[in-house]
């Protein structure tokens, strides 16, 4: 939470509640139809979404491939790949040699998956909004990316939009819905060849990353977007005070949509709408 939000609070402790509520209404008021420009002071002086401030509790949901052999955490291509240990002997003692990662997506069933079941059971837990991944670092996608071809839910796997589904069943039971994306991919080979060039060239940020993220944010309209995988470039690179610019001024979701702090090397704990600094 910024400074911003709390000059509020601090002012009431010496005015009545009244003003307070002036002084709340009139701050809202003075950056209603505001341009934020693509730098961060400019991005930062947004006001935090009443609603984030209010929700307290919120459910994160960490869902993909990495599900179906269930071992180790969400890592478990990067650390096979790695040689870690423990990872590779899981491997040689439950899959034939040659087995690929893609292999386990025909797996991924989601069969005994009901999104109406999980919302009744986060609304009864207290919970104002839920998270769910919409792609984590392995780059497999949880809706049907239109750059992800072959390697999102929709089409292979349980040919369902997972997205979709626990948004309509969240927000059925009156909590917000948001938006897990990592901003990276481990063996995308057009991150790869960006990352050779010492991230001089923007061929993955232009030509999947930003498609991406502007498809979760018209097709699904998600109340929070929390960012990942920003470590290895910085935010140059990602493009995110641009992409941040256009989500305050123009998207679908202007209003209303609150994100994290992890957007390039360097800018956790300095920038977003709300802080988490570090995983845990």
């Amino acid at each position: 939470m910024r400074w911003l939000l709390l000059l509020p609070v601090l002012i009431a402790t010496t005015s009545p509640i009244s003003a307070s509520i002036r002084s709340w209404e009139e701050a809202v008021q003075d950056v209603k139809g505001k341009k934020y420009s693509p730098k961060w002071p400019s991005l930062d002086s947004r006001p935090l979404p009443e609603w984030f401030d209010r929700a307290k509790i919120g459910i994160f949901l960490h869902w993909g491939l990495y599900s179906v052999p269930g071992f180790g955490s969400e890592w478990f291509w990067s650390n096979w790949k790695g040689g870690d240990n423990k990872t590779v002997k899981f491997m040689e003692a439950n899959y034939p040699p040659g087995f690929s990662y893609q292999e386990f997506a025909p797996m991924f069933k989601a069969e005994f998956f009901d999104p109406e079941k999980w919302a009744s059971l986060f609304q009864k837990a207290g919970a104002k909004y839920v998270i769910l991944t919409s792609k984590h670092h392995e780059g497999y996608t949880l809706f049907p990316s239109k750059r992800s071809f072959s390697w999102n839910a929709k089409e292979v796997g349980p040919k369902r939009d997972l997205v979709k589904d626990v948004a309509n069943a969240v927000r059925n039971k009156n909590m917000k819905f948001g938006v897990y994306h990592s901003l990276y991919e481990w063996f995308n080979p057009i991150y790869i060849e960006d990352k050779k060039n010492l991230f001089t060239t923007r061929n993955y940020v232009n030509d999947k990353l930003w498609p991406d993220l502007k498809q979760l944010v018209h097709d699904y309209h998600p109340s929070v977007i929390w960012s990942d995988g920003d470590w290895e470039a910085f935010d140059v690179y990602w493009n995110s005070t641009a992409f941040l610019a256009w989500l305050y001024n123009d998207s679908p979701v202007k209003d209303t949509v609150v994100v994290n702090d992890r957007w390039g090397i360097g800018i956790p704990c300095h920038h977003g709408d709300f802080y988490n600094c570090a995983d845990r």
